[in-house]
């Protein structure tokens, strides 16, 4: 349990500190001014490729996505997806440090919500339900990716400001259907994850994801997008685990459980504007439009 507990926040660490290589990355790579008009510089990602903190954040992402699958093994997916979102507090603290981003008063109270949130959910966790979802789950999974990609393709096409954050929520729903699946993974084995239609999934569904994220930040606000991944990320899983999964917490505990659920959710939504470590502050210019094929603050892979 401590060693799963470990897992889930090296992971929300992983995924905290990669967001501000890549911001940095990012800062350091462009050659757009603030005064310039939108648009995407195409060479931009070839000159990220050249940065050594570009690539030490990705392979810093794949140590969390590694961890991300470990804390599934064994814990709830309320417990994991709620300590997961904290990541953002992470990149808060680390663009305020590094990158000399200015927090405000609030936001340093919604860091500490976060800190006191995983606590709460750390010491009232229960291990993950033993019950294994049969053939009709899986399907539901599969035509989860497919519903989550038609949405995306169709909320893509509306004004703002309507599509910046049903994207976000498209998004968001993908990224809980690649932590569902990753949960109901029999094993690691080649042979077991060539065989199991939740490893099609998982790939899927990170895939559509991540290109859904990019669209919202696309021209769109990263508080609304971030906000709005975080909330679908996390709700449907833990509502999924608990009802389908057997998910629980320690005997007499749920409260304390769905309180630590709600403050570190709710804590890392305020702090959504690190989606995009400092997109207010400066750090990077002209963000949105600079790379809006490379979100900072997501996994990448």
């Amino acid at each position: 349990m401590l060693a799963s507990l470990a897992a889930a926040l090296l992971c929300a660490f992983c995924y905290g500190i990669a967001s501000v290589m890549q911001a940095i990355a990012v800062r350091s790579a462009s050659h757009r001014s603030q005064a310039a008009g939108p648009g995407v510089d195409p060479g931009l990602v070839v000159r990220m490729l050249r940065q050594g903190p570009f690539l030490a954040s990705i392979g810093i992402d794949l140590v969390g996505f590694v961890a991300q699958l470990v804390a599934l093994r064994r814990l709830p997916l309320f417990a994991v997806q709620a300590i997961i979102a904290s990541n953002l507090a992470v990149t808060a603290v680390f663009a305020a440090w590094l990158m000399r981003a200015k927090l405000a008063v609030g936001e340093w109270l919604a860091v500490a919500g976060v800190v006191i949130g995983v606590g709460l959910l750390g010491s009232s966790v229960g291990t993950q339900g033993a019950a294994r979802p049969g053939p009709e789950f899986e399907a539901g999974l599969v035509v989860g990716v497919f519903a989550v990609g038609l949405l995306g393709v169709a909320v893509a096409r509306l004004p703002d400001p309507f599509r910046t954050p049903l994207l976000g929520v498209a998004a968001g729903l993908g990224y809980a259907i690649l932590a569902v699946s990753a949960r109901i993974l029999p094993g690691f084995a080649p042979g077991q994850l060539a065989r199991d239609p939740a490893s099609y999934t998982l790939a899927a569904a990170g895939i559509i994801s991540f290109m859904l994220y990019a669209a919202a930040l696309d021209g769109g606000s990263v508080t609304t997008a971030t906000a709005a991944v975080v909330l679908a990320e996390t709700m449907p899983p833990a509502v999924v685990g608990v009802m389908f999964l057997g998910d629980t917490t320690r005997p007499g505990l749920t409260i304390v459980a769905a309180l630590g659920f709600a403050v570190a959710v709710a804590c890392a939504v305020a702090l959504a504007r690190f989606g995009e470590a400092g997109e207010r502050s400066g750090v990077r210019n002209a963000a949105r439009h600079d790379a809006p094929g490379a979100p900072v603050g997501r996994r990448a892979v």
